[in-house]
């Protein structure tokens, strides 16, 4: 499995004359084991698949991941542009949610297939959508108000929040909006005159815990196209034939089922490889 997903990165390069590196989670193999999620160790194995390319030629960044820390992701993304400025595109084969789908937004265009698909950008503190606990609180709050019968109710609720978790929710929904609405202005956006105003429906759309009802929607490419995100559909990227891929599409899509089979086969709970060759892989044993 190594040799096939290294051999077809490479054709992946020949096909784009890019870097390229893949970032995968065993997410879906492992659901039940901790640090299938973006994290700060992520940054060494990215340090590690950077190491001696040739920063010119930018990066295509395949993605597959549950999302994670914000924190993570956003120092995660300002490194990447910090050595590719705002060359990079992200390749999403299947899923790249939460704080993964962040990082997508901050590139300068998202290429998917029919079956590919983002997430809600709304935080989650312990599992819980801190929208879904604000929107809860509120509607505590207006239910005392109207009848304080009803504090009887609501208490002990309310009474599992520790005291600063209200407010830890909103400026947590505060800081993912603001880094993702400025990386779209500064990228994605940025040749456009209204960008302010094309990241801000983005924004308010991907975070809005009433419009995507669950924080584990998946949401595909015919909406993200209406929000006006630019995403290149894989089918139609390059239809050459290289080595033994018939297309683009087939060669990340082997890449795909690739790191899949990796993944479902042996302990490795993230994969960070590129079309050189070089990798980190995290294992469950490694985790525990």
């Amino acid at each position: 499995m190594d040799a096939m997903r290294r051999k077809y990165l490479g054709t992946m390069h020949k096909y784009t004359g890019r870097n390229i590196i893949a970032y995968y989670s065993a997410f879906v193999q492992k659901p039940r084991i901790d640090g299938t999620g973006i994290d700060d160790n992520d940054k060494n194995a990215f340090m590690q698949a950077v190491c001696g390319l040739d920063r010119s030629k930018g990066l295509d960044l395949i993605l597959h991941t549950p999302g994670g820390q914000i924190a993570a992701a956003e120092s995660l993304v300002s490194y990447l542009k910090a050595l590719f400025g705002k060359d990079i595109r992200v390749f999403v084969p299947q899923i790249a949610m939460s704080a993964g789908t962040m990082i997508a937004l901050s590139s300068k265009e998202i290429i998917m297939g029919k079956q590919s698909n983002l997430g809600p950008i709304d935080p989650q503190f312990g599992g819980m959508s801190c929208a879904g606990i604000i929107e809860e609180f509120n509607e505590a709050c207006s239910d005392v108000k109207a009848n304080p019968e009803m504090a009887r109710v609501w208490g002990p609720i309310i009474s599992k929040y520790h005291p600063t978790f209200i407010g830890d929710c909103k400026k947590a929904m505060t800081w993912a909006d603001t880094i993702v609405n400025k990386w779209l202005t500064e990228n994605m956006f940025s040749a456009y005159t209204d960008a302010e105003a094309r990241a801000r429906k983005v924004v308010d759309a991907l975070s809005s815990h009433n419009a995507t009802y669950s924080h584990s929607r998946h949401i595909h490419i015919d909406e993200l196209n209406n929000l006006g995100l630019k995403i290149v559909p894989l089918e139609r990227l390059d239809d050459r034939q290289i080595d033994d891929c018939k297309d683009l599409q087939d060669c990340v899509l082997t890449i795909h089922h690739s790191f899949m089979q990796t993944l479902s086969s042996t302990n490795a709970l993230k994969i960070v490889e590129n079309h050189a060759g070089q990798a980190m892989i995290i294992n469950a044993s490694q985790q525990a």
